[in-house]
């Protein structure tokens, strides 16, 4: 999704295919390649019907292995490693640990201009994402940056972690996707967290949250949920956007991201 690119995250992507009679596609987005996702940023193509198609997309981070905050479980010591690779013409965070810091259910507190969304990740769904997130979270990489995306028609999210709000701003890596909604319908209910991205293995740093239930091709990795805090997506929903697909017309800018 340009991104939610969903299309979600900061590149540009490529529009996901239809896998379901009556599903709606969605780019993703961050790198220039892609669309805008709901989920990763690429500029998004609108349907005469007023039905938008997105992508999403993005990119990451290397560092040494860290012990993960109190509070949180620990992954086993036996977890599979996550695979981070460097993207071209994006940013330079810092790779997240190769080994996945996190397991179970994190907290995460996003503080943002209209008061706090509480999210819920999944580490045993979504490891590597989580990984990735949670190391983002950590480096400040989402502090002080705008959600800058809003869709409103056919696909409902708002898409945010692109630091260069353009859409087609990430971390500088990318990674694989796990835990597609494959089968599910919808495949993207109110309160689901995705990764936006501009196709196969481009998830990078933007992500997206869904106020209303959405159809979509199941391109996009889901790695939580919303747990408190619709009320306020619900808001910046009904301010609209430029042509259903665009920054919201009520700004909403993430203070900080906190991992608890």
């Amino acid at each position: 999704m340009r991104s939610p690119s969903i299309d979600v995250e900061s590149a540009a992507g490529h529009t996901p295919r239809h896998r379901a009679p009556g599903r709606r596609r969605w780019p993703t987005g961050r790198h220039r390649s892609r669309r805008w996702p709901v989920l990763l940023a690429v500029p998004l193509l609108a349907v005469a019907a007023g039905v938008a198609f997105w992508q999403i997309g993005e990119t990451g981070r290397n560092a040494a292995e860290e012990p993960p905050p109190a509070g949180i479980a620990e992954a086993p010591a036996g977890a599979a490693p996550c695979t981070y690779e460097r993207s071209e013409g994006e940013g330079s965070a810092e790779l997240p640990p190769a080994r996945p810091q996190k397991a179970g259910l994190v907290q995460v507190t996003m503080h943002t201009t209209h008061g706090e969304v509480k999210l819920e990740l999944d580490a045993d769904r979504a490891p590597c994402t989580v990984n990735s997130f949670v190391a983002l979270a950590a480096d400040q990489y989402f502090d002080s940056t705008p959600c800058h995306r809003l869709t409103t028609a056919a696909i409902f999210v708002v898409q945010c972690g692109d630091p260069t709000a353009t859409g087609t701003g990430g971390p500088g890596y990318r990674f694989p996707d796990e835990n597609l909604p494959v089968g599910n319908l919808p495949a993207y209910p109110r309160g689901t967290l995705a990764m936006a991205n501009a196709g196969p293995g481009t998830n990078g740093s933007q992500f997206f949250l869904v106020y209303k239930d959405s159809d979509i091709d199941p391109n996009y990795p889901v790695f939580g949920k919303v747990t408190a805090g619709l009320d306020i997506l619900d808001k910046i929903a009904a301010s609209g956007a430029p042509n259903n697909d665009g920054p919201p017309n009520l700004e909403i800018i993430i203070d900080a991201v906190e991992v608890s």
